[in-house]
Formats: structure tokens, C-alpha cells, sequence
């Protein structure tokens, strides 16, 4: 499978390899950072700068299995965020994170960057959840930062809805210390399964962690900051096109009933995720696009 990736190979920066069966993988390094990305979910997998540790955190015990989501790096929530809007049994966070991808361009670039274009298209198979025609891009770019940028070209002709996420899964050393700043003051719906029933909150001070985190916050600003640990640089996270922000940690419980977690996996990553959710419904009218945009870097 590999011979027909052949023509986006860049010599000594980037190839495609496929280590799983039925899994191709994109390798970069540059002189910026070393990165791996699945064609299948159009999922970056790991983002590692010069003289760091990975950005991402990837599960030891992530499935590699077709219509199963990558348990780490940045899965794709799309067409939908959550649980089916619908109610109608359709994979939570839609289907874009459990469906290969097209590799439609890679390009190393004047700056130093390393560009990777991939696309998603109507199936059959989609189209018996999301009965619409479009164009889904994810353009990733690896440099001296981490970019992403996901376009929905509606290809119909009427207007469709949205909701969507770059479900971002950060690699930290220890839960307990980390913080986010940045939301302050900001309302956010607390999901977390112990706090059902007092769902409406403000954040007060910096977000930190001693428990289960499952957190929609609302009318955000367009730059954050996760601060991993004392020992680790501050990692700043600037946004476009997004009012919501998700915070997750499944803490103990929950990631002892995973079957793709280790049990003590939830000390080493919090999820920090670009987002239209909740309320935040992005209408896209016929002919017309949308682009959200994620930027991390130390």
C-alpha cells in the first residue's frame, strides 16, 4: 500500500508507512519537530519540538481497529460533537475520527514547515448518517508550532448544521499539577457525572484538577494557556472561529472501566479541545465554508 504514497514522499522530511495493517501513518521530521500523523481519523498522533517532550499524549493501548476511534493525539469530531444530536444510535462525535482519509498534498515550505493536506468526502456509508454532500480538508502544519485548520465546504444545496472539535489530548507529567489559564470569569456546563444537576458554573482563578474535569466553557477568548507542570514550558493555545472550549479529564473511575486506557492513564493527559459545541451550532449555507482553526505552541 505504501508504493502509492510514493509521490508525497519529501526526502529526508516526510514518507508514509504502513505499520498497522490497513493503518498508513505520515512521518515528519524537520528542523523544527518530529511528528506522526494516521490517515485513518486524519488524526495527528504525536508533535514532538526540538528538544521536548511530545505535546501529545497516545495511548499505549489505543485501538487500531476500523470503526473505532485513536485514543489520543487530536481526533476530528465531526459532523457532530457528543452524543448523537439526533438520538438516533449514531457514533458519539460523529464519524470523521473512525473513517480514512484522503492524503491530497504534503509540501515542506520556505519557513521550514512541513504541510499536510487530507480530505474527507461523502460515502455511502456516511451518507446513511449525514445525508449531505461536502468537502472535509484538514490542513496540518508542523514547524516551529503545531497548526491545524478544518474546512466543511457545504457541496448541497441547502444549508446544513454543524458541531465540532479538535479534540486536542495534551501529554502532562502529572494531572495534579497542571493549570489552565486564560478562562477566568468564563460560564461554562459542567458534564462531569458527579456534578449532574448543577450543570451552570463560572470558573473562578485558573482551571486545576482533583477529579473527574468534563467541562463546556462558553463565549471564550481566542487564547489560552496550559501550564503542564512547574518543570515544563507553558504551552499557548490560540484559536479561530471558536467560542466554546472543552476541558477533560475522566480521572480514576472512569479510565479503570477504558478499555483503551491504562489504569492510571488520566494522570497523563488533560484534554483541552477547540470547539463548536454546546449551543455554539455552526449553519453553513449551500456553497459556502467554514474553517476552525487550532495553534499550540511552547
Amino acid at each position: 500500500m505504501t508504493k502509492c504514497f510514493d509521490r508525497f514522499f519529501i526526502d529526508g522530511v516526510l514518507s508514509v508507512s504502513e505499520e498497522k495493517p490497513e493503518f498508513p501513518i505520515i512521518r515528519i521530521n524537520n528542523q523544527y519537530a518530529k511528528a506522526s500523523i494516521s490517515l485513518y481519523g486524519g488524526q495527528v498522533l504525536s508533535c514532538r519540538f526540538k528538544d521536548s517532550e511530545d505535546l501529545l499524549f497516545l495511548s499505549d493501548k489505543a485501538y487500531y481497529e476500523k470503526g473505532k476511534a485513536i485514543k489520543g493525539g487530536i481526533p476530528v469530531c465531526w459532523p457532530w460533537f457528543g452524543n448523537d444530536p439526533l438520538d438516533e444510535g449514531r457514533p458519539a462525535h460523529g464519524f470523521a475520527r473512525n473513517t480514512l482519509w484522503n492524503l491530497s498534498s504534503t509540501e515542506q515550505l520556505d519557513n521550514g514547515s512541513t504541510k499536510v493536506i487530507m480530505t474527507m468526502n461523502p460515502s455511502e456509508q456516511s451518507k446513511t448518517m449525514f445525508p449531505h454532500d461536502f468537502m472535509l480538508t484538514l490542513i496540518v502544519s508542523i514547524g516551529k508550532n503545531l497548526t491545524l485548520e478544518l474546512i466543511t465546504e457545504n457541496k448541497s444545496d441547502q444549508a446544513i448544521e454543524i458541531t465540532q472539535a479538535l479534540h486536542t489530548y495534551f501529554s502532562v507529567s502529572n494531572i495534579s499539577e497542571v493549570a489552565i489559564s486564560g478562562l477566568s470569569k468564563i460560564s461554562y456546563l459542567d458534564k462531569a457525572k458527579s456534578n449532574m444537576g448543577d450543570e451552570n458554573k463560572i470558573q473562578i482563578g485558573d482551571i486545576e484538577f482533583s477529579g473527574e474535569v468534563d467541562r463546556i466553557y462558553l463565549n471564550v477568548p481566542n487564547d489560552i494557556v496550559l501550564k503542564p507542570s512547574l518543570k515544563n514550558d507553558d504551552i499557548a493555545i490560540k484559536s479561530k472561529n471558536s467560542e466554546t472550549v472543552v476541558v477533560w479529564n475522566p480521572w480514576k473511575d472512569l479510565c479503570e472501566k477504558s478499555g483503551d486506557l491504562q489504569d492510571d492513564d488520566y494522570m497523563r493527559f488533560v484534554c483541552i479541545e477547540t470547539a463548536n459545541a454546546a449551543n455554539e451550532v455552526v449553519f453553513i449555507a449551500a456553497g459556502e465554508s467554514y474553517s476552525l482553526t487550532a495553534e499550540y505552541s511552547k
